[in-house]
């Protein structure tokens, strides 16, 4: 005689029932996986036309795949080609911004913008050491030192660039001035590709950090930028893309960067990644056009 099977008999909906729940506990699982993407916090200004600052930021990081985080530095009112009115945050507020995104998620990057006064300079290079002393985990730091702005207008109080000098540059993975900061920095000028290569060794040496000099503001029919590290010179070069006048190019330049690190790409990978899209930003760029004005801005969504 047959033995009697002793497990419980299912019927063919209460088994159909009980698969279901298991693949959905696995999609559950694979879901959580999933949606667990690199994080990077931007230290910046808010830009109201949205072009620059921490909104170009957060556009960038999710064009690159990263989950954005912002700490407010303070408030613009711009639009390209005109810079209307800065109104800074407290730095116990920016202070407050950065501890609480430290604590709450495991950032793998960050990048600085417009600091705009000594204080909040200090501010943001005081969290960041204290972040480092805490954690014991040094995360990669790009400083887009945010002097001028594309329209000429000077973006930071007085004390400011000493600040930076002595107590953020030296936190810095990877510094980006552009030709007139970097200028700025050096007290010199820079005209020319020699000088650039000059200039990118000194501040290298001075600060112990990678430095991209971007060259955008030299004539010609190339957009060339010089990155030394490791001692090394390595130069990007993309096609310069006339009558587009605009802002924000380099936050989204360092903000593409910085998501790069963020994602484990190395520094030369992370670069090259984000100079294409910059450039593909100005190349597909908007425009709105009232009466004679026209207003150009980066398109981040390629």
């Amino acid at each position: 005689m047959a033995r009697r099977d002793p497990s419980p008999r299912r019927s063919p909906s209460t088994a159909k029932a009980g698969r279901a729940r298991r693949d959905c506990a696995t999609s559950n699982k694979k879901a959580q996986n999933r949606f667990q993407p690199p994080v990077a916090l931007s230290i910046a200004g808010s830009d109201c036309s949205a072009g620059a600052g921490t909104q170009a930021d957060l556009k960038t990081f999710t064009a690159f795949g990263v989950y954005g985080l912002t700490a407010v530095t303070c408030i613009v009112a711009e639009v390209p080609r005109k810079v209307s009115r800065i109104e800074p945050a407290t730095e116990t507020m920016v202070r407050e911004q950065i501890k609480v995104l430290i604590e709450n998620f495991r950032v793998g990057a960050i990048k600085t913008g417009l600091l705009c006064s000594e204080e909040i300079v200090s501010a943001v290079a005081q969290a960041i050491e204290d972040r480092e002393k805490k954690t014991r985990r040094l995360v990669p730091l790009v400083v887009d030192p945010v002097m001028i702005a594309t329209s000429g207008d000077n973006l930071l109080g007085p004390g400011a660039i000493e600040s930076y000098k002595t107590k953020l540059l030296p936190l810095a993975t990877l510094i980006t001035p552009n030709l007139d900061e970097a200028g700025l920095l050096l007290a010199t000028t820079i005209k020319d590709r020699k000088q650039m290569e000059n200039a990118a060794k000194v501040l290298a040496k001075e600060y112990r950090a990678s430095i991209l000099l971007k060259g955008g503001h030299l004539r010609g029919d190339k957009a060339i930028d010089l990155l030394f590290h490791h001692g090394r010179m390595t130069e990007f070069s993309a096609p310069f893309v006339h009558g587009v006048k605009t802002h924000g190019t380099g936050c989204t330049y360092s903000a593409a960067i910085t998501a790069g690190l963020a994602s484990g790409f190395s520094l030369e990978q992370a670069i090259r990644r984000a100079k294409k899209f910059v450039t593909e930003s100005i190349v597909r760029h908007f425009r709105w056009k009232r009466g004679s004005t026209e207003i150009d801005a980066l398109n981040h969504s390629i």
